[in-house]
């Protein structure tokens, strides 16, 4: 298969968990060399954290992020060590921009480790413990989603943040407001309606302060153009400059996540075969949600490896 109609993709927060690339690690010391040049930059064991835990402060956003970031890369320098060769396209889900955005060579991986430390610490301090939540809505449309967020706000914030895959959305907001929205739709017949279990509601206008602090942030981080076009979330386009890279990393804070759009716009483009590269499976099976005609494979232990060099050089 050729690199033009590659396009690598990279999880975010949702597809941690204990023990984590273990296999992989065991077969390619990489992975835990890229674990040890994060936890230089964290001041903290992020592989022991990874591998035992304990699981409450793995999915902790500050831990999270920078964990998601370093498992994404760790598989990508896996992957490109097989000669791989570049993708025509990348794009990750929330965090996983970060991820997408560090593998095209548009910002080094110390800074990237840092960064996303930083988001996921103002993330965190944005909303009080317990006071913001999130919620997967299986099975209404996006517009059915949107109108009875708008019915149970009631002065709160809730609003449709990841359309993720048809009759697959997840909102966030106020923890109350939330509520009324997960029983809103049971009333208005979703097929399922549950919380996430997550620290802080992500992608909703609560973070609006995070991001401008955020912004600040980004001023002092370097940033150049990536090797390969990254699809941002916020527009679903390829940025044109290092200046719009920063105003939809800002953005993407408190703008939804366009997943749906996404994997459209790879295969409208060109590609044929979808690679998840990171811990988990989860983009892989939305993939399948969203397009029947693109291929989708997951990569996250040897013998995934194998699947996608043979799909690869097939």
């Amino acid at each position: 298969m050729q690199s033009s109609e590659i396009a690598v993709v990279f999880p975010g927060q949702g597809s941690q968990s204990i023990g984590m690339l273990a296999e992989l690690a065991a077969a390619y010391p990489v992975v835990t060399e890229v674990f040890a040049e994060a936890s230089a930059e964290l001041h903290f064991d992020l592989w022991q954290l990874v591998q035992a835990g304990p699981e409450s402060a793995l999915h902790d956003t500050r831990n999270t992020q920078p964990a998601m970031l370093a498992a994404g890369v760790a598989v990508w320098r896996v992957w490109q060590a097989q000669g791989a060769g570049l993708p025509s396209l990348a794009a990750g889900h929330s965090l996983g921009e970060y991820t997408a955005l560090c593998c095209a060579g548009a910002l080094s991986f110390a800074d990237a480790i840092r960064l996303v430390a930083e988001r996921g610490r103002l993330m965190q301090d944005a909303v009080p413990q317990g006071s913001g939540a999130m919620a997967a809505i299986l099975g209404l449309d996006d517009e059915a989603v949107r109108a009875l967020c708008l019915a149970a706000a009631e002065g709160q914030v809730v609003e449709a943040v990841n359309f993720n895959s048809p009759g697959q959305v997840v909102i966030a907001g106020d923890a109350a407001a939330v509520q009324r929205a997960i029983e809103a739709a049971k009333g208005a017949g979703a097929k399922r309606a549950l919380p996430l279990p997550v620290s802080v509601p992500s992608h909703c206008s609560l973070m609006r302060g995070a991001a401008a602090q955020l912004a600040e942030v980004l001023e002092n981080i370097s940033l150049q153009m990536p090797h390969f076009p990254v699809v941002h979330n916020v527009t679903v386009a390829a940025a044109t400059s290092v200046d719009e890279i920063r105003e939809l990393l800002v953005k993407q804070l408190y703008s939804p996540v366009r997943w749906t759009e996404t994997v459209l716009h790879l295969q409208q483009n060109g590609s044929k075969l979808l690679i998840e590269a990171g811990p988990g499976k989860v983009l892989a099976g939305l993939t399948k949600r969203i397009s029947r005609d693109l291929e989708a494979l997951p990569l996250y232990d040897p013998a995934t490896l194998d699947k996608v060099m043979e799909a690869v050089n097939g």
